[in-house]
């Protein structure tokens, strides 16, 4: 496994024949990143995995100084999962100076995380079009559980016509149902076993529809299974819980709220706090 920036991976590139998978991160890593790495090994001949902690995406009041950093760790991660390249680039190599130019999100980047966070997926899609360019990838995978992300990659590979085929992985859960992420991590036990609500809601609406879809006449069942979600979400809230950001079922392709009579791709997306943790899920739905 060979480890480098810009100038490493650009001469390691040139080397290199066959399918070549990407799979970004901000380094952090845990078993669901490496379930990407695998998943990309698996479809391209040679794996680079980038490990840069991307400025443009951190809002004022997040702290990118903080963020963590465990390179030597993050580094035996990757060369269990088989990665071929690291790309670890300095801060100043990818960004010389401020960017004036860069890749704007538009509507479906302004609501939900986008809402609470503006400029936050202008900087993601920013970076990730750099290393587009950079790496050269033919393929590239992103976790799913990161929904209105991949949302928007998928958007910005279509609407910029990058050569690029985009493989997303569905969410890994830990064995108690909640998704993996490095944010579990600032999770106290007791914290742990109450964001657990958030997979619960997520399985009463999976039911619902289940059961509700075999029958399904016409209209109602988007929000009957919002519904089925929402009471939940609500009982955990009034137990104190966690805090509710939002919860909504919206279509896949717009990321605009489901009507009652909408078939077709959908997504039931949930965002809470528990005990100061910002924690994201969602399932995907067909109506």
């Amino acid at each position: 496994m060979e480890v480098g920036g810009i100038q490493a991976l650009r001469a390691w590139r040139a080397r290199q024949a066959g399918r070549v998978g990407l799979v970004p991160t901000m380094g952090a890593l845990h078993s669901g990143h490496q379930a990407l790495m695998t998943r990309a090994r698996a479809e391209a001949d040679l794996v680079v995995t980038s490990i840069f902690v991307n400025p443009l995406q951190f809002g004022r009041d997040e702290d990118f100084v903080q963020y963590p950093r465990p390179f030597a760790a993050d580094l035996e991660k990757c060369e269990e999962a088989g990665v071929d390249f690291v790309f670890a680039p300095a801060l100043g190599e990818m960004y010389p100076s401020a960017p004036e130019v860069r890749v704007v999100s538009g509507r479906m980047g302004a609501v939900f995380e986008g809402e609470a966070r503006p400029g936050h997926f202008d900087g993601v899609l920013t970076v990730v079009a750099k290393l587009f360019t950079l790496v050269d990838p033919d393929l590239t995978v992103f976790g799913l559980k990161d929904i209105q992300q991949f949302c928007l990659v998928r958007r910005m590979v279509g609407d910029l016509n990058f050569d690029i085929e985009l493989i997303g992985l569905p969410v890994v859960r830990d064995a108690d149902g909640l998704a993996m992420s490095s944010r579990n991590e600032y999770l106290s036990p007791s914290d742990r076993a109450r964001a657990l609500a958030i997979p619960r809601a997520l399985d009463a609406a999976a039911e619902v529809a289940r059961g509700a879809g075999a029958e399904a006449s016409g209209g109602g069942l988007p929000g009957e299974v919002e519904d089925a979600a929402r009471a939940v979400i609500d009982d955990a809230v009034r137990r104190g819980d966690l805090e509710l950001i939002y919860l909504s079922l919206v279509e896949e392709a717009t990321l605009q709220p489901c009507g009652p009579d909408f078939r077709g791709s959908a997504l039931l997306l949930v965002s809470a706090t528990v005990g100061g943790t910002h924690l994201i899920d969602n399932l995907p739905l067909e109506f």
